[in-house]
């Protein structure tokens, strides 16, 4: 008996030492929408690079900001998203300062733009109003239900940030105020807000939230949870709902535990065909 016990302590502590080797695994995608839509129409000096991260989770980030910053380093990079989930204890915003300064490194050219998780929101008060100040004060614009507008070889790219849908702080309507025809890029946390949106044009959304699943083994059953997209087999990656395309990226870091299975940390950079975008009348 203590043998079987002894074999089955060796298996957990080597299954939890390659689970957590998993979270330094970072994998690198490279999305062009066009290729993903089949649309190739337009010249290569109208698409925009965006650097796009999500769930940090610094209580559980096994990524350096060194590490971040080798990895893109050589990439041109015009925009830096990032959805959400920094963290969720205010001891942990002073570690966010060294990976806001590989940002501002980074230097992409037309910022770097942020909207909440809702493990953000489990700091309250003026621990979140820090975290805000934090990110603001250091070169990363916080949208929550705002808009921002800037213009990249003459078009108009419109920056959404959703706030986040899991906690009920999503107003779609505040968020598309005052909204002109362009390229609507959406951020957001929460990817299940895509089913909501029918009657809201974006050319492409941005998300996190799933974390891929985190741990898949053999699937990843406590997700069901979460949402309809789940139910939908719609956890990470690229996807179209109602003609729309959208990203559910599977976040830097962890949650819960320090470990991954199946799934690994991502930096996505996206390829955004800005002249491609549809005119539509948003319903307000």
């Amino acid at each position: 008996m203590e043998i079987v016990l002894l074999l089955v302590a060796i298996l957990v502590s080597y299954f939890l030492y390659r689970a957590n080797k998993n979270t330094y695994a970072v994998t690198i995608n490279k999305i062009s929408v066009s290729e993903m839509l089949q649309s190739n129409s337009q010249p290569q000096t109208n698409k925009m690079n965006v650097l796009h991260l999500s769930d940090l989770h610094l209580e559980n980030l096994s990524i350096s900001p060194e590490e971040l910053f080798k990895q893109v380093k050589n990439e041109k990079i015009d925009l830096i998203a990032v959805t959400g989930d920094f963290l969720d204890r205010k001891r942990s915003i002073p570690k966010l300062l060294p990976y806001l300064e590989v940002f501002k490194k980074i230097a992409p050219t037309f910022g770097t733009f942020a909207v909440f998780g809702n493990h953000d929101y489990v700091l309250k008060g003026e621990n979140f109003q820090k975290l805000k100040k934090v990110l603001n004060e250091n070169g990363c614009k916080t949208l929550q239900n705002q808009n921002e507008t800037v213009f990249f070889n003459g078009h108009r790219l419109n920056i959404i940030g959703i706030d986040d849908f899991s906690t009920k702080r999503s107003n779609l309507g505040e968020s598309y105020s005052s909204i002109q025809d362009g390229y609507n890029l959406v951020l957001t946390h929460d990817p299940n807000l895509v089913l909501h949106m029918e009657e809201f044009h974006f050319d492409y959304l941005l998300s996190g939230h799933f974390h891929g699943g985190q741990i898949c083994y053999p699937k990843p059953y406590h997700l069901v949870k979460m949402g309809k997209l789940v139910r939908m087999n719609m956890i990470k990656g690229f996807h179209i709902h109602h003609g729309k395309p959208f990203y559910i990226n599977e976040g830097l870091g962890q949650t819960g535990v320090n470990i991954r299975v199946r799934s690994n940390p991502e930096i996505t950079i996206h390829e955004l065909p800005i002249s491609d975008a549809k005119v539509e009348k948003q319903v307000i």
